[in-house]
């Protein structure tokens, strides 16, 4: 069975170039929805049955990280992708800690959007290899994160999955 995208980006060309990018991949893999704001793709989303959501942080009427935060609410097993310009540590911890699963720089988007989605749809997480080093180096220095945690759902206690 196909795995399905839904990409929401307010800039056509970047949507344009995902989607070309999927379907020429040869992979099992279509986009069933675009949107050009989070609005929109709030609106339109759930509509559609969409197994992984590839959404750009900035876009108007309502950003991605705000958007992330909606459809989790909606649907807590969705799977996010965050697509941004910013390849800055606080931009891929915030897109984490508000519950994505992958974030994607648009520079390497073309080259990395189908791994990205594959390894995001298997139910691991994803970071472009330009914003990787944010989480390696911290984990290196024993930094820990309050903002976010990387946690397998089996690992979560009893409350957790309550209030979840």
């Amino acid at each position: 069975m196909s795995i399905r995208v839904f990409i929401a980006d307010d800039h056509p060309v970047v949507r344009d170039g995902l989607r070309l990018t999927i379907e020429r991949s040869g992979k099992d893999i279509v986009v069933v929805g675009e949107a050009a704001d989070g609005m929109e793709l709030l609106r339109t989303a759930m509509t559609r049955p969409t197994d992984v959501y590839i959404v750009d942080i900035t876009m108007p009427n309502l950003n991605g990280i705000e958007a992330v935060r909606e459809l989790l609410k909606r649907s807590a097993k969705a799977k996010i992708i965050i697509l941004s310009l910013h390849d800055a540590r606080a931009m891929v911890e915030e897109a984490l800690a508000a519950g994505a699963r992958g974030y994607l720089t648009k520079e390497m988007a073309t080259r990395n959007v189908i791994e990205a989605v594959t390894e995001v749809h298997a139910g691991r997480y994803y970071l472009c290899p330009k914003v990787a080093h944010y989480v390696i180096q911290g984990r290196a220095r024993g930094e820990r994160n309050t903002r976010w945690r990387v946690v397998a759902p089996s690992a979560l206690t009893a409350q957790e999955k309550k209030v979840l």
